[in-house]
């Protein structure tokens, strides 16, 4: 038995973690133990006294801030102006990237794929860098990036520890770098292959977790004061390396396994006499504390975010422009000044300072002003993202039936829920009789949307082609307020009245397909449901004209409804 051991050694070892606080803590410990072996640690939870308590324990380890939108010059080092500028050579400063320690990344879950993949190239090839990523998700489908979350080795969930169930936080640097020292002779047997197996039986397909897993158990063991890993430690690492990144539990019921033969009577039974101390858990005992350390509904939160990232879908950001005026900044170009261009001083002096040693010799007379020429100047670029709506298109007429029409209610409600969590504006436009009707135009009161919904009568006469009409002005007029439209048409699409209110199904048939191909025509996107019992090619047809994707549900309720929506228009 070690010196050191958690059972039976002295006090100055604290034991294995059996609460949430304690496991917190000794996260942060092997975080400090091995910061290049687990690379950093994903911290789960919104801000708050308990977060606070967390980043006082890391003081400690001195992180230095980033934040998801930070320019480029600032992680990875450029031109030092202020230096230049007095010395008339070019001077660099270091970015946050070539300085080794730690780097907190604050709303880690809004971080663009592209910083996510610059932060994960640096933490491969520099093994002075670690991470700490601070997730603040709030919704659903948020989360870290896959290029960051598979990279660290840590996770922490704190949305379910309460206050009073936290305490003041300080590492025990002395203990820390004792274990430090230990850390390198620390023998592994057979931990890696048990890791990769049990990382298969979650269903973790990464090469990166079990290295993960790995460097989390030595750690733990030199923090114990051992020469080799135990199943305590390989506990700590499913626990804090796994139980997040699984997609899948095994049954608890082992499968049935045949009974191992008799060895002969003239050999000896190899491990009868084996110390019982010496004796393995089961790999499912590992599963059971990867099990065990997430709290009930987190990891189909989790594996809601993995899929949202995964199917690329947005918070209810519309289409990328370039702007002049807002948005997140973009590298500056070189331009002239003037219609609504604005100068970027800071990057035109970075331009200009290399040069005015070389221009200053060139003048007549010696001067000590800036020199700048028409090629310095640079002008401020911004990448807005516009704001998304979504139009539904409901047909209540009488062929659509009534039955029909409430399951199409109740999809639309649904999506309406779910465009107003993602922030998304909603219009509304019904069409029976013998016109289509706007009943909400763009907005995001969801209380409005609802009861204009429910109020909604059916029956009547089917005016498609007026409500293709109505779904494009409607559609060009967001454009015009800088939104970004998607139609969602509900219908059998047996149209019966023309434009002109007369009941004529030839005219109404030429006129829907005119304005269908006149919706290609501006490139809006737009998605058909069939809900006609049996479908018919007419809708099909108009479908083709518009572009748009056509999706058959003759017999599909409001939940079917709305995961098809949902997965249609990427939400």
């Amino acid at each position: 038995m070690t010196p050191y051991d958690d059972t039976s050694g002295p006090p100055d070892r604290p034991p294995p973690p059996t609460d949430p606080w304690s496991m917190v803590t000794r996260a942060l410990i092997l975080l400090a133990i091995d910061p290049a072996g687990l690379r950093g640690l994903w911290l789960r939870g919104r801000a708050g006294p308990v977060r606070d308590r967390v980043m006082a324990g890391l003081s400690a380890l001195t992180p230095r801030k980033l934040h998801p939108f930070m320019a480029e010059d600032a992680l990875s080092g450029g031109m030092d102006l202020s230096a230049t500028l007095a010395t008339g050579a070019l001077q660099h400063h270091a970015g946050l990237l070539e300085q080794p320690g730690l780097l907190a990344l604050t709303m880690a879950e809004r971080c663009p794929p592209s910083l996510a993949v610059r932060l994960g190239q640096a933490l491969d090839d520099d093994p002075t860098l670690s991470l700490l990523a601070l997730d603040e998700a709030a919704e659903e489908g948020e989360g870290l990036p896959p290029a960051l979350s598979d990279r660290l080795g840590l996770f922490l969930d704190l949305d379910g520890i309460a206050y009073g169930e936290s305490a003041d936080l300080t590492l025990p640097l002395p203990m820390i770098a004792t274990a430090q020292a230990r850390l390198a002779r620390i023998a592994t047997g057979d931990a890696a292959p048990r890791l990769v197996r049990v990382a298969a039986d979650l269903g973790i397909t990464s090469l990166r977790a079990p290295l993960l897993a790995l460097a989390c158990a030595r750690a733990h063991a030199a923090w114990r004061g051992a020469d080799a890993l135990d199943e305590a430690d390989l506990q700590i690492a499913v626990a804090l390396c796994y139980a997040h990144k699984a997609l899948q539990f095994p049954d608890d019921a082992p499968e049935p396994q045949e009974a191992p033969p008799e060895p002969p009577q003239d050999q000896p039974e190899d491990g009868r006499d084996r110390d019982q101390s010496e004796f393995e858990l089961p790999d499912e005992m590992l599963i059971d504390a990867a099990r065990a350390a997430l709290p009930p509904g987190l990891l189909a939160q989790l594996q809601a975010a993995r899929l949202s990232r995964a199917a690329g879908a947005n918070s209810g950001a519309g289409a990328a422009r370039k702007s002049m005026r807002r948005g997140r900044p973009m590298p500056s170009r070189a331009g002239k000044p003037g219609a609504g261009a604005r100068v970027d001083v800071v990057a035109t002096l970075r331009q200009a300072a290399p040069w005015q040693k070389m221009r200053r010799a060139m003048m007549p007379a010696p001067s000590d002003r800036l020199l700048l020429m028409p090629s310095d100047i640079r002008i401020k670029r911004y990448r807005d993202q516009t704001d998304r709506v979504l139009i539904f298109v409901v047909d209540a007429s009488g062929s659509a039936a009534l039955a029909r029409l409430a399951e199409a209610k109740g999809a639309v409600e649904l999506m309406l829920a779910e465009a107003y969590s993602t922030r998304d504006h909603v219009a509304l436009i019904a069409f029976r009789g013998h016109e289509a009707e706007l009943c909400l135009p763009p907005s995001r009161s969801l209380v409005q949307t609802k009861r204009r919904l429910a109020g909604l009568p059916g029956g009547g006469a089917t005016p498609l082609a007026h409500a293709l009409q109505l779904a494009l002005a409607t559609a060009d007029q967001a454009r015009s307020h800088g939104m970004t439209p998607t139609l969602a048409f509900l219908t059998d699409g047996r149209g019966n009245i023309a434009l002109d209110g007369r009941a004529d199904r030839a005219q109404a048939a030429t006129e829907a397909t005119q304005l269908a191909r006149a919706i290609a025509a501006k490139a809006i996107p737009a998605l058909v449901i069939d809900t006609s019992l049996r479908p018919k090619p007419q809708l099909a047809e108009l479908s083709a004209a518009m572009r748009a994707t056509l999706i058959a549900l003759p017999r599909a309720d409001a939940r079917s409804l709305q995961t098809t929506l949902s997965a249609a228009l990427g939400n």
